[in-house]
């Protein structure tokens, strides 16, 4: 037996209208009666303009949802395809759940309701979960190992101190020499480890200004050994944030490409808007996008899942610190720096809010 239509209740319609997930209704012709507003931002549309379309109106290539609405609507009961990708026609590809269930309205006219739970972003809000998790636990463990290092280090390198100055033979100085700045080096590492956790002291911040502070500066630093594009989108509103704390994290992943690379490097600085985007458990009204796009080798593959972590390097020379800092840095304003890489194509992904969260997940 068909089940009666929950949409002809209007506290049921408001309940519905506060879901995260979509929600679709269509009628007996298969064209859209009821969109809520969780569906308006999958599909980039208002609801407004796509009722009274049929399923192909809201995607690319509707195939399989055509599919679904034809098996609930013949079949009599409900139909669920697990991780259906849909062809969005302004987003790329979503991977879903969909179920579709067959219904009647209040007048006996056969419908059928569509439930769509986005795979992708409950994979995204795992994965933003971990990478949270991952820095506050490195950062305690390496901010108690730095204060054990400290303390002998500096005891080290004044008694080396003292033997150069007992030294007569210039050649033994030269021992004392290397001690004393391996100690050194050694110190500003430890300092770097220690990176004050203070909060941001935030001002309005145009991303751009920083984004264009860091390309002078890395030019300055590399000359035309780098070539380093633009693309970006002005109509991203300015933030509140840290300059200097953005300007220091930013440099440190565009630094790291670069280094990367090497000899020839092509690297590409591209914002964009998110619209009613998560980070973490947060859904932001505004989010600013930060790509950094290198044409280097790319990241090996065994630290790929690390390469946030401290000291963890796929350069010799490398410390490990440059990203752990500048992930560091990014959380601190809500915000989360992602990685995807391939050989020829690494994108590291800088997200910040813009607005403030309007939802928890």
């Amino acid at each position: 037996m068909l089940a009666q239509s929950t949409m002809t209740a209007p506290t049921c319609e408001h309940i519905l209208e506060g879901l995260n997930a979509t929600v679709l209704v269509f009628d007996q012709d298969l064209r859209l009666r009821y969109i809520n507003p969780a569906g308006e931002r999958l599909f980039a549309v208002s609801a407004r303009q796509i009722q009274g379309n049929p399923a192909a109106a809201l995607l690319l290539n509707a195939d399989e949802l055509e599919a679904i609405l034809d098996e609930a609507r013949h079949g009599g009961t409900s139909f669920t395809r697990r991780e259906m990708t849909l062809d969005m026609l302004h987003a790329g590809q979503v991977t879903v759940d969909a179920t579709a269930t067959p219904a009647v309205d209040r007048d006996g006219r056969a419908e059928v309701l569509v439930e769509i739970v986005e795979i992708d972003r409950i994979l995204r809000i795992s994965r933003d979960e971990k990478l949270f998790s991952q820095q506050d636990v490195t950062s305690e463990m390496l901010r108690g190992l730095a204060h054990e290092i400290k303390n002998p280090l500096g005891g080290l390198r004044g008694a080396a101190q003292l033997l150069a100055r007992q030294l007569d033979d210039e050649e033994l100085s030269e021992y004392t020499d290397v001690i004393i700045k391996e100690a050194d080096r050694l110190q500003d590492l430890v300092n770097r480890m220690l990176v004050p956790r203070t909060r941001p002291e935030t001002t309005v911040t145009n991303i751009h200004e920083v984004l264009e502070r860091v390309r002078s500066v890395l030019l300055a630093e590399f000359g035309e050994h780098i070539r380093i594009q633009r693309d970006y989108d002005p109509s991203i509103p300015e933030l509140e944030g840290d300059r200097g704390q953005l300007i220091q994290a930013v440099l440190n992943i565009v630094r790291n490409a670069a280094e990367a690379a090497g000899e020839g490097a092509e690297i590409l600085l591209r914002t964009r808007i998110l619209r009613k985007f998560t980070i973490g458990t947060v859904r932001h009204r505004l989010v600013a996008r930060v790509e950094i796009i290198d044409s280097g080798p790319g990241v090996p593959a065994e630290i790929r899942d690390r390469i946030f972590y401290p000291m963890v390097t796929g350069r010799a020379e490398g410390t490990g610190l440059g990203l752990s800092i500048a992930q560091s840095l990014i959380q601190r304003h809500g915000g989360l720096i992602e990685c995807d890489s391939e050989p020829g194509h690494t994108v590291f992904t800088i997200l910040l809010p813009v607005c403030s969260g309007v939802e928890k997940q």
